[in-house]
């Protein structure tokens, strides 16, 4: 899994212009599931996003995560983070998950942001969003579950 992970403000989705989800400050993040990815990945990149101190703490030093500060998690389905773009212009998707498993484990990952004791949005999986956020410092990070050693 990947997820671009962006501290926000604030941070909304529409859809057909009709907003299906908002949120305040917290964490807008965009996760992309590959084809190998299963419950072992669901598990540790909800555990990075709930744990990831990127939050501001009395000293202004980045100490606190989202959980700490009682932020919300905006949560999109963004296949496009498997796009390979190594070889022409077009990018080939082959690495990204087949939409239903995708949806599966997408709504697994908010599932357990939830019994994290996050408050979760999501986006319409599968829909033409637009998404709108208010990236605050910015703060933006790069997650991946896959491993390399």
């Amino acid at each position: 899994m990947r997820a671009v992970v962006q501290r926000v403000s604030e941070a909304g989705v529409t859809v057909a212009g009709r907003k299906v989800a908002a949120i305040g400050p917290g964490l807008m993040v965009l996760l992309g599931v590959s084809r190998e990815d299963g419950e072992p990945e669901v598990r540790f990149i909800a555990g990075k996003i709930a744990g990831l101190r990127i939050f501001d703490d009395e000293e202004g030093r980045l100490n606190r995560s989202v959980l700490d500060c009682g932020g919300a998690v905006l949560l999109v389905s963004q296949f496009t983070l498997y796009g390979d773009c190594r070889k022409g212009r077009r990018p080939s998707f082959t690495r990204a998950a087949a939409p239903e498993e995708a949806e599966r484990l997408y709504e697994l990952v908010a599932e357990e942001l939830r019994r994290r004791g996050l408050s979760v949005q999501t986006g319409l999986f599968g829909e033409a969003m637009s998404v709108a956020l208010v990236n605050d410092g910015p703060v933006t990070l790069l997650l991946d579950s896959e491993r390399t050693f």
